[in-house]
């Protein structure tokens, strides 16, 4: 559609060579989940392109890197998400509902960064170049800020295709939130014609009209640990809409998390939970925030090639180990496919 858009918007010429068209078209790294990646960015490496050496070793450390988050932390925070929704209703306690939704939140973050991960990774081996699809969004300010972070290219789209040719904010308040809502609307269709997912993007569309219009100006005024709290709670409470398609499980589970079941605030299993799942979800947290590129600029500003060197073996050591665990994982598991996939 992008394609077909900026031709007849003239911003890009039309490609006569057809292999190549059929080539961006069917190009598989990006083909099922993301990200997004229009012509426009990938039209010159169509025709011009080098694989070398450099840019295949990166791509391939980037795909581990991706294969690593998706079969160690977003199947196992997928697992605690499960074996939470399949408790009995009765033992349910406010405070392990409130882990379940968490725990699927990390399980989506960490499946479909890892998804992009791989598919940047393998474009990057072909000599591809594709845009980065997430940019830490769990550590938003806000909803404006989440959505700048979270499925770029899909946020990109939508407003490079949708909300600016109606009109973007440059037009009455009417108008803007008339657009404002089309957009969420038609991005929860896209995730699936369920009304969850309706549901998922008008309250997405609801509460970036009130942060434009009624709160944001305050909410910027407010410390930052305050301002990513009130971030995180919106996005948990969002994917706990989003991934339940039935809507009498859904309207339960709420009854849950806010204790209208009277359902007890604390319960004996969350400690079992938190025994069983507690260091892989404080790993979890701490990679969802940019910990990997503090770390990447602390070794670049060293100075001495004998520490360098250490460093490099060191990670090499970490990859290796990594790679053989997600091997024992792979092995012993049972088939994971990609949770953005029913998306």
């Amino acid at each position: 559609m992008s394609y077909s858009i900026d031709l007849y918007k003239k911003e890009v010429e039309v490609e006569k060579n057809y292999f190549t068209y059929l080539t961006y078209v069917s190009m598989f790294p990006q083909l099922i989940a993301g990200p997004i990646v229009r012509f426009s960015t990938v039209r010159e490496e169509l025709h011009h392109r080098e694989i070398t050496i450099d840019g295949f070793s990166d791509g391939l450390l980037r795909f581990m890197q991706g294969l690593f988050k998706k079969v160690l932390i977003a199947n196992n925070m997928g697992a605690l998400w499960e074996n939470i929704r399949g408790l009995s209703y009765g033992t349910i306690s406010v405070t392990t509902a409130w882990l379940g939704a968490i725990s699927f939140t990390l399980q989506l973050y960490f499946d479909f960064s890892a998804y992009s991960d791989m598919a940047i990774g393998m474009g990057k081996m072909l000599g591809f170049h594709y845009l980065e699809n997430f940019n830490y969004p769990l550590i938003a300010k806000s909803v404006t800020d989440f959505w700048r972070r979270w499925h770029i290219s899909l946020s990109t789209w939508f407003r490079d295709y949708i909300y600016i040719p109606l009109g973007g904010n440059r037009v009455g308040i009417g108008k803007h939130l008339r657009n404002i809502a089309v957009v969420w609307f038609l991005t929860g269709l896209w995730h699936g014609a369920a009304w969850n997912f309706i549901l998922w993007g008008v309250y997405y569309g609801i509460l970036l009209a009130l942060e434009k219009y009624v709160w944001g100006k305050k909410l910027a005024k407010l410390p930052a640990f305050f301002q990513h709290i009130y971030a995180i709670w919106i996005v948990v409470f969002g994917f706990t809409i989003f991934v339940f398609d039935d809507m009498g499980k859904l309207g339960e589970y709420l009854t849950f998390l806010f204790g209208i079941a009277k359902n007890p605030i604390f319960g004996t299993e969350i400690l079992y939970y938190l025994m069983n799942y507690g260091v892989l979800l404080i790993i979890a947290v701490l990679l969802s925030a940019p910990i990997y590129p503090w770390l990447q600029k602390k070794i670049e500003q060293i100075q001495t090639k004998r520490k360098k060197d250490v460093i490099k073996a060191l990670c090499a050591v970490c990859y290796i180990a990594l790679f053989l665990l997600t091997t024992a994982y792979l092995v012993g598991d049972t088939y994971n496919p990609f949770l953005y996939f029913r998306f």
